[in-house]
């Protein structure tokens, strides 16, 4: 039996550059990470000051124009607030954080950042449940507070963050559970929050707190006929690790994700022969923000996924 070779995807544009910037360092350990972070995760390391300028005078010459920030939890890198300072000299900036870890001279500056830039901060806090019940079995004890207590102080500092959710509760109850992340937020002070709702990724954790891939999970040439291709993350972004240029932030544990060491060396095709490829296909742009979120800070951004 023949088996027919993954479809290729090239890279049209590189519009949106991501950093690890906290490599697989954070201060928890969620049960569904895709790459397994946590406090003793250090298979991938920081991204100095220094590293990430000099990817952001590369990808300026490549007209990159917006900037993501992950990790790990991105504010265990003691230069986080220097390098998101520096990133809104070149363009809009998201970081991806568990809310947990602020510090008030943190935001201040970075409240200050955001007023004097022409771009925007974006800020998108993750929480996988509506209660400290549905959330700390997922998240750990006592995080579900935590992060609340990490959103209020953002919405007090003047910001709009992004609540980043993965669906952990069936489909069916998905209009419920909007309903009740609204009513939670709005008891903090954010009373139109902006929501993005994640699809699980069966790698890392995940596989482990439930599945994997199957083996029919997968990306067909048949299935990318006629398809908006635009759609996946990896048709108009990379990543940057502490190892060189991947080709996006899920797939950054695997071997063949690892494309170049320079931002033009990773502008080459990659086949998509993941499962994890088959969820980002089948939902589309599950990692970056809406495109018309770049822009001026002094204006709320489009909204994610769901706004409720």
């Amino acid at each position: 039996m023949t088996v027919e070779p993954p479809p290729s995807i090239s890279l049209a544009a590189l519009d949106e550059l991501w950093f690890q910037v906290a490599g697989t360092l954070c201060n928890l350990t969620c049960h569904h990470c895709f790459i397994s972070c946590s406090p003793h995760n250090r298979s991938f390391g920081f991204l100095t000051l220094q590293a990430v300028q000099q990817r952001l005078e590369e990808a300026r010459e490549l007209g990159v124009k917006e900037y993501y920030f992950t990790g790990g939890e991105p504010f265990l890198n003691p230069q986080m607030t220097a390098i998101l300072v520096a990133t809104l000299k070149y363009g809009p900036a998201t970081v991806l954080t568990n809310g947990t870890v602020w510090k008030d001279e943190w935001l201040e500056t970075l409240k200050r950042a955001a007023h004097e830039s022409e771009y925007s901060l974006e800020f998108r806090v993750s929480i996988d449940g509506f209660s400290a019940q549905t959330n700390d079995p997922i998240r750990g004890e006592g995080t579900f507070d935590r992060a609340l207590q990490g959103i209020q102080r953002l919405v007090q500092a003047g910001f709009l963050p992004i609540i980043t959710a993965t669906r952990t509760w069936p489909q069916a109850s998905e209009l419920e559970v909007l309903r009740k992340f609204r009513k939670l937020l709005g008891k903090v002070g954010y009373t139109r929050p902006r929501l993005k709702i994640l699809p699980s990724l069966k790698i890392g954790a995940e596989a482990q707190r439930t599945s994997g891939y199957g083996l029919h999970d997968r990306v067909t040439s048949e299935m990318l006929d006629g398809y908006d291709q635009s759609q996946l993350v990896c048709h108009q972004s990379r990543i940057v690790t502490d190892r060189g240029v991947h080709v996006c932030p899920i797939l950054i544990d695997s071997p063949d994700s690892l494309l170049g060491r320079s931002l033009k060396e990773a502008a080459i095709d990659f086949p998509l022969s993941h499962g994890a490829c088959y969820t980002c296909f089948q939902y589309g742009s599950i990692c970056t923000n809406p495109s018309s979120a770049s822009g001026s800070q002094h204006g709320p951004s489009a909204p994610p996924q769901s706004h409720v």
